[in-house]
Protein backbone atom coordinates (compact mmCIF):
# COMPACT_ATOMS: atom_id res chain seq x y z
CA UNK A 1 0.00 0.00 0.00
CA UNK A 2 1.07 3.45 -0.89
CA UNK A 3 0.48 6.58 1.06
CA UNK A 4 1.31 9.32 -0.99
CA UNK A 5 0.50 12.02 1.39
CA UNK A 6 2.40 10.65 4.77
CA UNK A 7 5.68 12.94 4.65
CA UNK A 8 5.66 16.45 5.69
CA UNK A 9 6.61 18.91 4.18
CA UNK A 10 9.45 21.05 5.18
CA UNK A 11 9.69 24.12 3.79
CA UNK A 12 12.40 26.56 5.42
CA UNK A 13 11.47 30.01 6.78
CA UNK A 14 13.89 32.17 4.97
CA UNK A 15 12.68 30.74 1.77
CA UNK A 16 9.44 32.39 2.22
CA UNK A 17 8.49 36.37 1.43
CA UNK A 18 8.37 38.22 5.40
CA UNK A 19 5.50 40.05 3.66
CA UNK A 20 3.43 37.20 2.21
CA UNK A 21 4.25 35.28 5.40
CA UNK A 22 3.09 38.71 7.56
CA UNK A 23 -0.29 38.84 5.74
CA UNK A 24 -0.91 34.56 6.07
CA UNK A 25 -0.81 35.07 9.62
CA UNK A 26 -2.92 37.85 9.76
CA UNK A 27 -5.29 36.13 7.91
CA UNK A 28 -5.56 33.38 10.48
CA UNK A 29 -5.37 35.59 13.12
CA UNK A 30 -8.94 37.26 12.02
CA UNK A 31 -10.01 33.69 11.53
CA UNK A 32 -10.03 33.48 15.09
CA UNK A 33 -13.22 34.78 16.13
CA UNK A 34 -13.70 33.95 19.62
CA UNK A 35 -9.88 35.11 20.47
CA UNK A 36 -9.10 32.14 22.41
CA UNK A 37 -5.70 31.92 20.92
CA UNK A 38 -6.21 28.43 19.65
CA UNK A 39 -7.59 27.85 15.81
CA UNK A 40 -10.53 25.30 15.87
CA UNK A 41 -11.30 23.63 12.43
CA UNK A 42 -14.00 25.45 11.20
CA UNK A 43 -11.37 28.80 11.72
CA UNK A 44 -8.99 27.12 9.84
CA UNK A 45 -11.67 26.09 6.99
CA UNK A 46 -12.48 29.83 6.91
CA UNK A 47 -8.80 31.02 6.34
CA UNK A 48 -8.72 28.76 3.28
CA UNK A 49 -12.27 30.19 1.65
CA UNK A 50 -10.44 33.35 2.26
CA UNK A 51 -7.74 32.34 0.31
CA UNK A 52 -10.03 30.89 -1.75
CA UNK A 53 -9.12 27.75 -2.02
CA UNK A 54 -10.95 25.02 -4.12
CA UNK A 55 -10.69 22.65 -1.78
CA UNK A 56 -11.46 24.49 1.52
CA UNK A 57 -12.19 20.75 3.55
CA UNK A 58 -9.10 18.92 1.98
CA UNK A 59 -6.68 22.13 2.90
CA UNK A 60 -7.90 22.27 6.30
CA UNK A 61 -7.49 18.14 6.46
CA UNK A 62 -3.58 18.67 5.78
CA UNK A 63 -2.86 21.71 7.69
CA UNK A 64 -4.15 20.23 10.90
CA UNK A 65 -2.18 16.87 10.07
CA UNK A 66 1.23 19.28 9.44
CA UNK A 67 0.27 22.07 12.30
CA UNK A 68 -1.40 20.25 14.98
CA UNK A 69 1.51 18.94 17.09
CA UNK A 70 -0.16 17.63 20.33
CA UNK A 71 -3.18 16.11 18.42
CA UNK A 72 -5.74 18.47 20.85
CA UNK A 73 -7.94 19.55 17.27
CA UNK A 74 -6.90 22.51 17.76
CA UNK A 75 -3.79 24.87 15.94
CA UNK A 76 -2.64 26.94 19.13
CA UNK A 77 -1.99 30.77 17.03
CA UNK A 78 1.79 31.00 19.72
CA UNK A 79 3.07 27.62 18.95
CA UNK A 80 1.60 26.14 15.83
CA UNK A 81 0.52 29.01 13.48
CA UNK A 82 4.04 28.96 11.85
CA UNK A 83 3.38 25.86 10.60
CA UNK A 84 0.09 26.40 8.85
CA UNK A 85 1.02 29.14 7.47
CA UNK A 86 4.36 27.86 5.85
CA UNK A 87 1.72 24.85 4.60
CA UNK A 88 -0.64 27.38 3.15
CA UNK A 89 2.02 29.27 1.22
CA UNK A 90 3.42 25.85 0.24
CA UNK A 91 0.10 25.42 -1.60
CA UNK A 92 -0.52 28.63 -3.21
CA UNK A 93 2.91 29.33 -4.77
CA UNK A 94 3.30 33.02 -6.31
CA UNK A 95 1.42 36.26 -5.12
CA UNK A 96 -0.78 35.63 -1.93
CA UNK A 97 -2.03 39.30 -2.37
CA UNK A 98 -4.04 38.18 -5.79
CA UNK A 99 -5.77 35.46 -3.82
CA UNK A 100 -6.57 38.20 -0.85
CA UNK A 101 -8.26 40.70 -3.22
Amino acid sequence: MVFFFSKRAETKRKDIPKDEYDEIVKLFKRCNVNNDGKLSWEEVKAGFRKLQSRFPLYRTHRAFQMADENHDGFINVDDELDKLVTYALECYPGSIKLRLI
